[in-house]
């Protein structure tokens, strides 16, 4: 390796790029390493458990009220509304939004099962459309070939999918929520804090452009809980009550149930916990934009990649010139890099070589969800999409968590170099 990336300037969070207490030896690479975060909010994370533990008040309350204050101004939203799981949010979200069974919902294959799941939970029929090449996330143009070509009178809503942290083409999506009378609901579980605009000043942030939007806490998220825990955030009123409801098994006064809900109240520890690691998810992020911006200048080092994959570069066919195509971000898009996704040639060989020299890696996702076992009834078959069903071949997440350090990244490039000397 002849170059060397600048070091990132950070003062909010620590920027952990010497080696803090829990970081591993550089004989290995994690995917994810949880403790190097933990070490940085400890002692507040655990004062933040003993404030609730001291108020005995364990489920909803008090924590809970204050965390969705925080997440609706962090979003932008009028409400928040926590609950007990980021699947559990994107139900609530499709329920409260108005989708009702027999409706049919429309999403991306490319995704995480709760995508698809959530829509079936609510009676729905999910109905998907290929995504973009470049950005892996629901393509607005095959979208809205679909809405003209295809018979659409149950179709009661869209889904789009922040995937791997960057926003997708919300001004496109709104476009056609509006021309074709859907509700707009946003999944970002993988997104907090991404935005989206040309303007970052002016920009909009993932949660505050659709009737509704879910998000994920899960432990690996960018803001993350020590459990299962995610959130819904609306500007409208009657949506944040009806999940509140919902959540509650129906129920807006305590033993008189308006109609079947679900137990999906977030726990107070949780909340407390989130409410301390909110104020650095900023910081956070940036620092993983960082990583991101090293790994782009490494691969492209070493001549494994194009130094413009990341920016410009359009549609290309693994191996084509290089063995890897870099992660590319739009232009409206404000990425928080919740993975850093590559296509990889011969993928299968590179992850195992990988694996052996104990660098972490992880393929999100191998499966379309139209090509799932228990989703075959939806009449999908093989070569229906085939952005996504190629992507699910080729994509490799390589390790990414704001602590990475440049030695760390630097070991990961020149191990996937010798792979393919």
């Amino acid at each position: 390796m002849t170059t060397s990336p600048t070091k990132p300037e950070s003062s909010k969070p620590d920027s952990a790029k010497a080696h803090s207490p829990g970081a591993t030896p550089l004989d290995s690479v994690p995917l994810l390493d949880l403790p190097r975060q933990y070490e940085q909010v400890r002692s507040e994370v655990l004062a933040a458990v003993g404030r609730v533990c001291a108020s005995q008040h364990y489920i909803l309350g008090p924590e809970v009220e204050a965390l969705e204050r925080e997440l609706a101004d962090f979003c932008g939203t009028r409400d928040a509304v926590g609950s007990a799981s980021g699947t559990d949010a994107l139900w609530l979200a499709l329920v409260a939004a108005g989708v009702q069974p027999g409706d049919q919902v429309l999403t991306s294959p490319f995704s995480f099962f709760a995508s698809a799941s959530a829509i079936v939970r609510a009676g729905a029929r999910p109905v998907f459309a290929d995504i973009d090449s470049r950005t892996f996330n629901l393509d607005p143009a095959r979208v809205e070939a679909f809405l003209r070509g295809s018979k659409r009178d149950k179709l009661r809503a869209l889904v789009p999918v922040h995937l791997y942290g960057q926003c997708a083409d919300m001004d496109a999506f709104k476009r056609l929520a509006e021309d074709f009378h859907l509700s707009l609901i946003e999944d970002a579980a993988q997104a907090i804090g991404a935005r989206w605009g040309n303007e970052r000043s002016k920009a909009r942030k993932v949660g505050s452009m659709g009737v509704a939007a879910a998000f994920s806490f899960y432990p690996t998220k960018n803001l993350s809980a020590y459990g299962d825990a995610g959130a819904v955030t609306t500007d409208n009123p009657a949506v944040a009550a009806h999940v509140r409801s919902l959540r509650n098994h129906g129920s807006s006064r305590r033993y008189v149930h308006e109609e079947l809900g679900w137990n999906s109240r977030l726990d107070a520890i949780q909340a407390a916990i989130l409410r301390v690691k909110l104020k650095y998810v900023e910081g956070w992020n940036e620092l993983r934009r960082q990583c991101a911006a090293r790994y782009d200048r490494l691969f492209a080092a070493a001549g494994l990649a194009s130094s413009q994959s990341a920016i410009n570069q359009p549609q290309s066919t693994i191996p084509g010139d290089f063995p890897i195509q870099l992660p590319y971000t739009a232009a409206s898009a404000h990425h928080v890099f919740h993975q850093y996704v590559v296509r990889a040639y011969r993928r299968e060989e590179l992850r195992e070589f990988l694996t052996a020299r104990k660098i972490g890696t992880e393929i999100y996702y191998p499966i379309p969800l139209s090509l799932q076992p228990c989703l075959v009834y939806l009449g999908y078959r093989e070569g229906d999409f085939p952005e996504a069903e190629r992507a699910a071949k080729e994509v490799l997440a390589l390790p990414m968590f704001p602590e990475l350090t440049d030695d760390e990244q630097r070991r990961v490039v020149e191990s996937i170099a010798d792979f393919y000397c």
